[in-house]
């Protein structure tokens, strides 16, 4: 199976539980968004990872086969704090990271042109990296990241104080790596941003994972329900067998029906009635999710 997988993981401090089981998986070719409260666990799960932490319990594979250092070398990580030489050189530093993972000096120097050039710090290479604003301090990071033409991606908070030119950068980039066949896993309080750009979300709390999976399968609720709005109408339209109206504005109303057809009754009579300006579905944001696991009371064993 050309995925990586978490199985399991547990780690605890003394009598603090970091992790409790936690479980997901990243196919090949899939970014897999990993949200959740400081101290949740995301960072611990990716040290892990990483290699950095050992866990107490539970394994890391990939394509099938336990994660050794062999692997680990073929990982481009990226973590929330900076990991970079502050006094050395931009270009200097990416090319010596490059041949630390075994790449030779020509393609060292070819890779760092590249990824200086499509981060858009290309005039920056002759810089020390504490010379540089934090934006592009993120994006040599990122690239020290990209580097080595990783196999696997985890990068920890990567869009943290990025502006919006520099989120779209990035975003282009990770789905490029996707594109190629990299399973990439990155952490990100920006929930919007998770939501775009994630095939697979998880949100781990209190060191457990209480959800993962597509994000149209986490989004979806066992109601459906709409918003509809008319041009000109005072009164909505009447409310089939299993479906009730409410007015939710002058000319607006949510529509909760008990199945899709229901809803289409509802539409087809309110063209009778006028004309429709707005029927959308109505679903809960990631946003949403989030603040229902996180604040959900946690559970006495």
């Amino acid at each position: 199976m050309t995925a990586l997988e978490i199985d399991s993981l547990s780690k605890s401090y003394g009598e603090l539980r970091a992790l409790n089981e936690v479980s997901f998986e990243v196919p090949a070719g899939q970014i897999f968004g990993f949200v959740g409260s400081n101290g949740a666990g995301k960072t611990t799960t990716m040290r892990i990872i990483l290699g950095v932490l050992r866990s107490d319990a539970g394994e890391v594979r990939w394509k099938g086969a336990r994660v050794d250092a062999d692997v680990r070398r073929r990982i481009g990580y990226m973590p929330e704090e900076r990991g970079l030489y502050p006094r050395m050189k931009v270009g200097d530093q990416l090319v010596y990271l490059a041949r630390l993972h075994g790449l030779s000096k020509e393609r060292a120097v070819a890779a760092m042109e590249q990824w200086t050039q499509v981060l858009g710090v290309d005039e920056r290479r002759g810089d020390e990296v504490d010379k540089l604003s934090l934006g592009n301090q993120q994006r040599v990071q990122l690239a020290s990241a990209l580097v080595h033409e990783p196999d696997i991606l985890v990068l920890d908070e990567p869009f943290s104080g990025l502006d919006p030119v520099a989120v779209d950068v990035m975003s282009d980039v990770l789905r490029s790596q996707a594109d190629r066949g990299v399973p990439v896993i990155f952490s990100s309080h920006q929930l919007e941003l998770v939501e775009r750009l994630s095939d697979r979300v998880g949100i781990v709390a209190r060191g457990s994972m209480v959800a993962s999976g597509p994000i149209d399968e986490l989004r979806a609720t066992d109601t459906s329900q709409w918003i509809l709005a008319l041009a000109s109408a005072t009164a909505p339209p009447a409310a089939p067998p299993g479906v009730s109206i409410t007015e939710s504005a002058p000319g607006r109303w949510l529509v909760e029906a008990d199945s899709a057809e229901s809803a289409q009754a509802v539409l087809a009579s309110a063209v009778q009635q006028g004309t429709v300006t707005e029927f959308s579905p109505v679903r809960p944001t990631l946003t949403d999710l989030f603040r229902d696991v996180v604040n959900a009371p946690e559970e006495v064993a």
